[in-house]
């Protein structure tokens, strides 16, 4: 796979960014929508990310501890794709491919905010002082721009692991890095998770990319 030059993200896109998406109209601008998106948005009535309550004039969130308030500087969760792709649109950026991903990935070690650490939710991003991009592992699986299909020789193994893989891929999208709810050891940089586009009950986030102009 030949990739071109590319800036992915230091970290994790935040619930604060989130909001100044909503305050700036993010939501009611269909020019920031792909087709299928927009249509799926006005469906379902998306206002706000998945498990957002607007409660006197404040923003909360349904967690697995309950309703909390909304942590500004807490990764953005349970967003779909299509609402990760008009956000990244919205700010003038996209979304990584998950071969940028994989490369950004490749020397940054594969732990972070999983079951592991038992907060059971995304938490800030944490500072770093050593220059590798920051929440790649846990906290939120990561959309990406790429379609899950196989990669090329790739046969589909007989019984229901090949099942498992070879017949989902198919209108999903890949994501990459695990989240909160991922058991410790189960992540690497190489792991492919798949969704539905419009899917967003899982712990699902994004994270920015952009071209490096030639």
């Amino acid at each position: 796979m030949l990739l071109q030059d590319a800036r992915i993200g230091r970290r994790l896109v935040t619930n604060g960014e989130w909001l100044e998406f909503m305050a700036g109209g993010g939501y009611a601008e269909p020019t920031l929508w792909l087709s299928d998106g927009w249509a799926a948005a006005q469906t379902e009535g998306w206002t706000a990310p998945g498990y957002w309550r607007l409660v006197d004039g404040a923003w909360f969130v349904m967690t697995l501890g309950g309703l909390r308030p909304v942590d500004p500087a807490a990764p953005v969760c349970h967003v779909s794709y299509y609402e990760a792709d008009a956000f990244a649109r919205w700010a003038g950026k996209r979304l990584p491919t998950e071969f940028e991903w994989e490369v950004a990935a490749d020397n940054v070690p594969a732990t972070g905010n999983s079951l592991g650490t038992r907060s059971f939710r995304p938490l800030p991003a944490e500072t770093a002082s050593d220059g590798n991009p920051r929440q790649m592992f846990g906290d939120v699986w990561e959309w990406t721009q790429s379609a899950y299909l196989p990669f090329p020789g790739y046969r589909p193994l007989a019984g229901a692991l090949g099942e498992y893989n070879g017949k989902f891929m198919v209108s999903q999208q890949v994501l990459r890095g695990g989240s909160c709810a991922t058991p410790p050891g189960h992540t690497r940089a190489t792991y492919r998770n798949f969704f539905y586009p419009h899917q967003r009950w899982q712990f699902l986030g994004l994270r920015l990319a952009e071209d490096i102009a030639q």
